[in-house]
């Protein structure tokens, strides 16, 4: 999700209602577009998926395995992702659902075995009138909560080398203590990772704290947010192409690298060790640091 040429925030976002805009000057997305940032525009990029299974979320457990260097993948809709170090090789998944108006009962965890590895969505009560309800891996899927607001919290063991992705729009990831490579997105949530993998980070309202331990990236690596800030901690032996931009804050490094073209008031671009894929962060209203 791009947000260069970005000039001021006009409309929050909703969740649950039938359109969603958030216009930040000549920048205006959709619900659908929200929706295909989180992995629910209803696409179908997995051809290979395999088995799908579902229980109540309401104390919800399961325990498995997966291969290293495949992936668990938590998508919700309101509530929080957190992860976990586990020793051994079992990934264990919990939640937990509350709502104070709707029946927690009808929400249900639906876990998918594909190529990749595994997913698990909240799956909520398919609205009248709408597009069946379904849990799907990366983009596949369909989700529209409609009023519900049931809340499922998940919590996630990962052992080393697992892949882990997180995505919500009503709430926090968290990812701290791993070895595994994490992708992060929420839309009204901080975001906080710490691995010693490599990491990558997205929400609008919230902020940014990430550490990884792995420079290892072979293509253009973002972090971004609209409406906070931006704290990377970096590994001592990182290549990269610096691209970082705000409007309302500032920027600090604590890592000398090369200047190209200086360090403007709301743009800075750099060398960090030799160069390589980019590496971009991006915010609206908030500050940007790197250590």
């Amino acid at each position: 999700m791009k947000l260069k040429n970005v000039m001021v925030v006009i409309a929050a976002l909703t969740i649950g209602g039938t359109i969603l805009v958030i216009q930040t000057g000549g920048l205006v997305q959709t619900l659908h577009a929200v929706e295909a940032f989180l992995g629910f525009d209803g696409g179908d990029q997995y051809a290979d998926i395999g088995q799908v299974e579902g229980q109540s979320a309401t104390d919800y457990r399961w325990s498995g395995r997966v291969a290293v260097g495949e992936s668990v993948e938590i998508k919700g809709i309101n509530g929080s992702v957190d992860f976990v170090y586990a020793q051994g090789d079992e990934i264990v998944v919990t939640a937990e659902a509350r709502a104070r108006r709707s029946d927690p009962s009808t929400v249900r965890i639906e876990r998918v075995e594909h190529g990749e590895g595994l997913t698990f969505c909240a799956v909520y009560p398919t609205p009248e009138g709408r597009e069946q309800n379904r849990c799907g891996p990366g983009n596949s899927g369909n989700m529209n909560t409609h009023r519900n607001d049931v809340q499922v919290d998940f919590r996630v063991e990962v052992p080393e080398g697992v892949t882990v992705i997180g995505r919500t729009v009503n709430g926090e990831v968290e990812a701290m203590g791993l070895q595994s490579d994490v992708y992060a997105e929420s839309v009204n949530g901080d975001i906080e990772i710490s691995t010693t993998g490599f990491a990558q980070a997205e929400t609008v309202n919230g902020s940014i704290e990430a550490a990884m331990g792995s420079a290892d990236f072979q293509s253009a690596v973002e972090f971004s947010t609209v409406n906070g800030s931006i704290d990377l901690d970096l590994p001592d032996d990182i290549d990269a192409d610096l691209d970082a931009s705000w409007l309302n804050g500032s920027f600090e490094s604590d890592i000398p690298f090369l200047l190209e073209g200086g360090i403007s008031k709301r743009s800075a671009r750099g060398v960090l060790g030799d160069g390589g894929p980019e590496l971009e962060l991006q915010t609206v209203n908030g500050s940007i640091r790197i250590r």
